[in-house]
């Protein structure tokens, strides 16, 4: 598949459900996942971060009774790590979905480069400590965590403990 703003190749993200131009870093997600895998409610204000992701300005949003920021274009989410710890709970408490046996992390996810939106400084990319294979990013000077789009589907239907 080709990528519809510049023409460059697309590499597929398994984990994540998408689709992101080698060249311009375009998304293109597949039709199953145009509705939100999570109950992710989004105002029309927006916040003063940018994404860490495409740089798109973040819009507020509530998760499970938590606030937080989201990119319109990447799907991403940005949280307070306290308040996502509340959130991760809550989601996999009343998680109706089968158990799912998550994907092996893809090494390559380590390489990434995301300024933190708050301080500007690098992100932390390490293996989320929870149940799901998945790769965050996070600053622990302003106490902020990154995940891609589909990677809360993944901690939420990763086996273990609810």
């Amino acid at each position: 598949m080709m990528c519809h703003n510049c023409g460059g190749p697309m590499k597929v993200s398994p984990q994540r459900k998408y689709l992101s131009c080698v060249y311009c870093g375009t998304f293109a997600f597949s039709p199953d996942t145009e509705s939100a895998d999570q109950p992710i409610y989004i105002s029309d204000a927006y916040g003063d971060l940018s994404c860490p992701a495409c740089q798109e300005l973040l819009a507020r949003a509530m998760l499970s009774g938590e606030e937080l920021l989201t990119c319109r274009t990447c799907r991403g989410v940005l949280a307070d790590n306290g308040s996502f710890a509340d959130v991760i709970r809550r989601l996999r408490t009343a998680a109706a979905t089968r158990d799912e046996r998550p994907l092996p992390i893809d090494p390559s996810e380590y390489d990434r480069v995301l300024l933190c939106p708050g301080c500007g400084q690098r992100m932390d990319a390490h293996p989320y400590y929870g149940p799901g294979n998945v790769v965050v990013d996070t600053c622990a000077h302003c106490r902020l965590i990154w995940l891609d789009h589909g990677e809360l589907a993944v901690i939420e239907a990763a086996p273990g403990a609810r």
